[in-house]
């Protein structure tokens, strides 16, 4: 199979959003497709080794999202930079995100988020929405 026929096939695979969606939340499916790779992930884990997989997945998550780019991107030469900055951002939050989270999940002081100035604008913005409005 081509790429080009490949890259056809995985956007024909693609689950179309539901209308009634909400769009500031994930698709269902997505946490579906992450739970499956966790536990493929956790499964080799016990075999191999935190370590080892680790590495190994952080290996083929960037081999997929630069087979993925190269595949969508018209001129790879010109927007590699910004490829890299864009994915090299959306990381380093995910890592925030999960550190916040997990961390409070099991009471383990993991320092200050870089993230705290948005959780607290988030935060402030739902204190004021629930606020009563004077008429």
């Amino acid at each position: 199979m081509t790429d080009e026929n490949q890259a056809q096939a995985q956007a024909q695979a693609q689950p179309k959003p539901q209308q009634d969606h909400d769009p500031n939340q994930l698709d269902p499916a997505f946490f579906s497709c992450v739970n499956a790779f966790l536990e493929l992930a956790n499964q080799q884990a016990r075999e191999q080794g935190l370590k080892r997989i680790s590495m190994a997945t952080l290996y083929a998550t960037a081999r997929f999202n630069v087979h993925g780019y190269l595949g969508n991107v018209t001129s790879a030469a010109e927007s590699r930079t910004d490829f890299l900055d864009y994915m090299t951002n959306m990381y380093r939050r995910m890592l925030n995100e999960h550190l916040d989270g997990i961390g409070a999940e099991r009471s383990i002081d993991v320092g200050e988020s870089e993230l705290a100035g948005e959780y607290a604008a988030i935060e402030a913005a739902r204190q004021n929405a629930a606020l009563p409005t004077a008429e």
